[in-house]
């Protein structure tokens, strides 16, 4: 895509019988590529119609790295974070103009498979999307089965295990993992979600304000999944809440769309200076709960 020449979603791909079956790398015993990949964002525009929402934004999200991207309701966040693995292009009137790298890689060339696009960049959603019919098991291995890979029993059971433990949950449900995962706490079925993101071993784990709609338990079970994922997966988070981007994140990144103009990054750097040197007085007066 050109910096400024808006690609519309007319163009989206979607899933041949082809790309479906595209297996995965042979399973290794862990759930994800150690340190994740870089992503860098570059000169992103987006458009919903001809309301333009974001205006050439700029942001290097670091290997193995937790980003969170910071600022007040209707700036921005969601949408670029949503533009990271292409699901903005599900929306009729999107469009997009600019880059998405993924180790140097643009996962919007052409040829670009959308499928090998979302399986790289996995997305944990605001609100917990469990298959509440399905058990515990079957949602972790849910992704194997939309890609059509095979694997073996034992290799399946493995995997079951360890992406339940990488996401806190597998104490809690061992003994009951052929039950309806709809059956789970709210905070445990955002867990079992993350469980089965990291199932198919993405090298960048997204999050929409995955702990916004949770109890404070549950909230530090998922602040402690995320940093202990960093080490192996890059994590790129929105929140709204300002103490969770303190604890969780290593750089962050301040979106601002001021008087009806598109969102753009005011600030980014290392999450301490954001937080007690910002660069910019409205960077400041944001942590700092003064508006927003």
């Amino acid at each position: 895509m050109s910096s400024e020449s808006p690609t519309g979603a007319a163009g989206t791909e979607t899933l041949s019988g082809a790309e479906a079956t595209m297996p995965l790398p042979p399973y290794t015993g862990t759930a994800g590529p150690a340190g994740g990949a870089t992503l860098d964002a570059r000169r992103i525009s987006a458009w919903f119609g001809s309301h333009k929402v974001l205006d050439r934004v700029s942001l290097t999200m670091p290997a193995g790295r937790v980003t969170a991207l910071i600022g007040p309701s209707g700036c921005g966040k969601s949408t670029f974070l949503r533009i990271l693995n292409r699901m903005h292009e599900l929306v009729p009137s999107a469009a997009l103009a600019g880059e998405v790298l993924l180790d140097g890689d643009d996962i919007y060339a052409a040829g670009r498979r959308l499928t090998e696009a979302r399986r790289q960049v996995g997305m944990v959603f605001q609100k917990p999307n469990p298959f509440p019919a399905m058990s515990i098991y079957d949602n972790v291995t849910a992704g194997l089965k939309l890609t059509g890979v095979r694997m073996a029993s034992s290799d399946k059971d493995a995997l079951v295990e360890e992406c339940l433990t990488k996401a806190g949950l597998w104490k809690e449900v061992r003994d009951r993992l052929r039950q309806p995962g709809g059956a789970l706490s709210g905070g445990q079925q955002q867990r079992l979600c993350i469980a089965r993101s990291v199932a198919i071993r993405p090298k960048v784990l997204l999050m929409d304000e995955p702990c916004s709609a949770l109890d404070p338990t549950s909230t530090r079970r998922i602040e402690e999944t995320i940093r202990e994922l960093a080490h192996e997966v890059t994590i790129v988070i929105v929140t709204h809440n300002m103490q969770q981007a303190a604890r969780v994140s290593d750089s962050c990144a301040f979106f601002l769309a001021e008087q009806g103009t598109p969102g753009l990054i005011v600030e980014h750097g290392p999450t301490d200076a954001m937080f007690s040197t910002p660069a910019d007085q409205r960077t400041a007066d944001y942590v700092g709960g003064r508006f927003g």
